[in-house]
């Protein structure tokens, strides 16, 4: 893809400022913001938003103004912003503390550690995998092709009349997802429809969303992952959830009812797949993660020789990176013996030794694997959840094995462990599945990898000391759901309801391991496909199996909306194609637009959790009532349909011009 603004040259690149105290700070101040909407958001819906391209923009709206800017600099802020947003995403776990009753609160300095410990670990296993993930992949990156592209845009030069329909097509994608967004927190229009669709004994859930955020990523990742999605959806909500419900009344008396089977049964199974794809994905990619490791030592080889090595490879070395690793075990031990002490745990020496090699080990599993996520659709739609998962369920029992028979009150600190145990791990999940989007966002400007490696790290620990304090203030002042104390209007917290019944299910042998079973089969069974696919047509054909599982283990209003943008990118893709000229910029004018789309989205959903955050109301936004509620799905089917199509139409005319 060629770019609007040319990449430095190793000159330009040598004289560009890049990792400088007032870009630090003004990441800092965004992060501050971005990660408190995040952990607030992330605890009430389950959803949490991608802060690099907002941070981004906010960024070039800043440091634009004073001299000696450069868009390496630019990227270094949205690096900082990209790490912390990212890392709030812990959330999903450590609740499940609280919901178990270990924890009444979230002790700072533990809960800081812990978010710290974890993240600088994902920064350092992610170090190795960026020649293997990001320099020589051919994964779309989505999020970070489109930073780059905000970046790249907002630093080209103003008398450029490209440039100049560039960034029009972003503000304009950008106030129509930004304006979409304001109609449905009005609730004059519905966000998504849904419906229970029922045939004699069978019964379904289906749902279509109105995400032009989700529409955007859905161009970036293309029509193979797409497609894949909704081979899942069909799989999850055609074949398995109709299955499950076959006549038991119970299941289908409601729209609720179908859709707690959903949650419940069948999306364990799309998290089997997951597991599978994930392992099929490792194996797949150790060559070149081996590679990645080898070129990584021979670059800190040549520096500590003298040897020049350009400034886009330099990584932190990889010396460096594997005495951090080892380093880290030591706080993490501390910490675990800590968590241990004054419980009714015996034998810990023993357990401390499996948990840290537990989280060395899955850790470097759960990077790659939510790095190869990250780069196959975006690390905010990545199904990092699905990750913690299984997780949970390895060191679950990892740590029932290596404890042997325990009784009540044994069995109650043993869940607690080992959620505590996973949110190191998650830790490390949440930024490898950021970390890489970062990397190619920075290939793609020219950036330095070792500093850019470096904010990551200050990104990580801007967060950690801001999410403590957060969850703490939540958690006194809502609570969470079937928690004691908790409020009327107590925080969700979906994953971490899961996430900790998961664990408990293992102790307490009540967790049924059949639809995980039924997952791994299917898993196989796509994994078969695909390469089938892929060899008969020379890769022209694929069905990527963890999008596929993706597809099972989403909504559908989440799936269904990015299948549909990957179409509509694909039709416009064969426009510019079959209308000649300059396709490449033509393609790039829908890439453009399509940033705009997640731009969009993303400030809104910043300002409104500070609306929500500010006010202590669910809906402080809402215009209308429960009432409003069928007329607004029609309005919001129909806006959405017009301002798509005008928005391709849009992008079509500025790509001619």
């Amino acid at each position: 893809m060629s770019s609007p603004a040319h990449a430095p040259s190793a000159p330009e690149r040598a004289k560009m400022r890049e990792l400088t105290v007032r870009g630090i700070i003004l990441g800092g101040v965004i992060t501050l913001v971005f990660t408190a909407a995040n952990v607030y958001m992330g605890l009430k819906a389950g959803l949490t938003f991608a802060t690099s391209i907002p941070a981004a923009v906010i960024s070039m709206a800043v440091i634009n103004r004073f001299k000696n800017h450069s868009i390496v600099e630019n990227n270094i802020v949205q690096t900082i912003a990209s790490a912390a947003g990212t890392l709030s995403a812990i959330i999903f776990v450590l609740p499940g503390l609280v919901m178990v009753g270990w924890w009444q609160g979230f002790p700072y300095w533990t809960t800081v550690a812990v978010c710290a410990i974890g993240g600088v670990l994902g920064v350092m296993y992610s170090i190795p995998l960026r020649r293997a993930l990001v320099t020589t992949s051919d994964l779309p990156y989505p999020e970070g092709i489109a930073a780059a592209e905000v970046l790249k845009v907002g630093d080209s030069e103003k008398g450029s009349s490209h440039n100049r329909r560039g960034m029009r097509a972003i503000v304009v994608g950008g106030l129509a997802s930004a304006g979409f967004s304001f109609l449905t927190n009005l609730k004059v229009a519905a966000a998504e429809v849904t419906a229970a669709l029922k045939a004699g004994p069978f019964a379904t859930w289906i749902g279509a969303g109105a995400s032009m955020g989700l529409l955007g990523v859905g161009h970036l990742v293309g029509l193979s992952v797409g497609i894949s999605m909704v081979v899942g959806v069909v799989l999850s909500f055609g074949v398995l959830l109709p299955t499950l419900v076959w006549g038991d009344e119970s299941a289908t008396a409601s729209e609720e009812a179908v859709r707690s089977v959903f949650i419940d049964q069948v999306r364990f199974i799309g998290a089997g797949v997951i597991a599978i794809a994930s392992v099929w994905t490792l194996i797949k990619i150790l060559k070149p993660i081996a590679v990645g490791i080898r070129e990584a030592a021979i670059a800190a080889g040549k520096r500590h020789a003298g040897k020049k090595v350009d400034l886009t490879e330099r990584d932190i070395p990889i010396q460096i990176v594997g005495a951090t690793i080892a380093l880290l075990m030591l706080p993490i031990g501390f910490l675990l013996a800590d968590f241990v002490n004054g419980t009714a745990i015996h034998n810990s020496t023993h357990l401390m030794v499996v948990s840290v090699a537990f989280i060395l080990l899955i850790g470097l599993v759960v990077a790659a694997v939510c790095g190869y996520m990250a780069g196959l659709i975006g690390s905010s739609n990545s199904p990092i959840s699905g990750v913690g998962i299984l997780v949970v369920l390895v060191g679950a029992l990892a740590v029932k094995l290596a404890y042997g028979p325990a009784d009540g009150s044994e069995t109650k600190a043993l869940i607690a462990f080992t959620l505590f145990t996973a949110a190191v791990v998650f830790g490390i999940s949440t930024i490898s599945n950021d970390n890489l989007q970062d990397l190619k966002t920075g290939q793609l400007v020219g950036a330095t990898p070792w500093k850019q490696q470096v904010a990551l790290v200050i990104g990580v620990l801007f967060g950690s000391v801001v999410i403590a304090p957060v969850l703490g203030l939540l958690q006194s002042t809502f609570g969470f759901a079937g928690t004691p104390g908790a409020k009327d209007n107590a925080l969700n917290a979906p994953q971490a309801s899961i996430i900790s019944k998961l664990a408990k299910g293992i102790f307490d042998n009540s967790l049924d391991w059949t639809y995980i079973g039924w997952g791994a089969f299917i898993g196989i069974v796509v994994i078969v496909v695909d390469e089938t696919l892929k060899r008969g047509t020379a890769g022209r054909l694929k069905l990527p199996p963890l999008a596929v599982g993706m597809g099972m283990y989403l909504m559908p209003t989440t799936t269904l909306t990015i299948a549909l943008g990957a179409v509509l990118g694909s039709l416009y893709d064969g426009w510019a194609e079959r209308s000649g000229g300059d396709v490449e910029g033509k393609k790039r004018m829908g890439v453009l637009m399509s940033t705009g789309l997640i731009v969009g989205e993303s400030l809104f959903g910043v300002i409104y959790a500070g609306i929500v955050g500010w006010s202590g109301d669910d809906a402080p936004l809402a215009v209308v009532g429960e009432e409003f509620a069928t007329p607004a799905k029609f309005i919001g089917l129909a806006l959405f349909a017009a301002a798509a199509t005008l928005l391709y139409k849009h992008a079509r005319v500025q790509a001619e011009k």
